[in-house]
């Protein structure tokens, strides 16, 4: 009898282990899946495409003003080159629930000067769905600037 409810004990401790661990592994991957995200939208910015741009940040689209100073703030940043980004600090570095919060970036096309802008995120955490929206771009900022 002792036994069995050990066993038990320890079926259920690992269960809840694993449980929690997964949680934690998806929570922590969101800022990776953000990151790349990002470098899409910021890889279409930087070749004038302002239609993938609204693609990627469908909120924007929605509203008429966001689309139109995002199509010329895209006109603005069309550079040549490969999209570099240089540093980026996510919305949240651990999401569990829903979460809306902005991201830095700092990046470049080819050799050209670094650009920092500010990213609008929202994020569902492992427990609301796993999803992730960017819903708009800033207008670049001091390089030492924050969001």
């Amino acid at each position: 009898m002792r036994r069995t409810a050990v066993v038990t004990a320890i079926a259920f401790g690992v269960f809840v282990f694993l449980g929690i661990s997964f949680l934690l592994a998806r929570g922590l991957s969101g800022a990776g899946a953000e990151r790349g995200r990002v470098l899409e939208v910021l890889r279409a910015q930087a070749r004038g495409d302002a239609d993938a741009v609204l693609a990627d940040l469908p909120a924007c689209r929605r509203q008429a003003a966001c689309a139109r100073v995002t199509r010329d703030r895209v006109a603005r940043l069309k550079r040549p080159g490969e999209v570099q980004i240089l540093n980026y600090r996510p919305s949240a570095q651990l999401s569990l629930t829903r979460k809306t919060g902005s991201g830095r970036v700092a990046w470049r096309a080819g050799s050209g000067l670094p650009i920092v802008q500010c990213v609008r995120v929202r994020r569902e955490g492992p427990l609301t769905g796993g999803g992730l929206e960017l819903l708009a771009l800033s207008d670049p900022i001091r390089r030492d600037g924050s969001c």
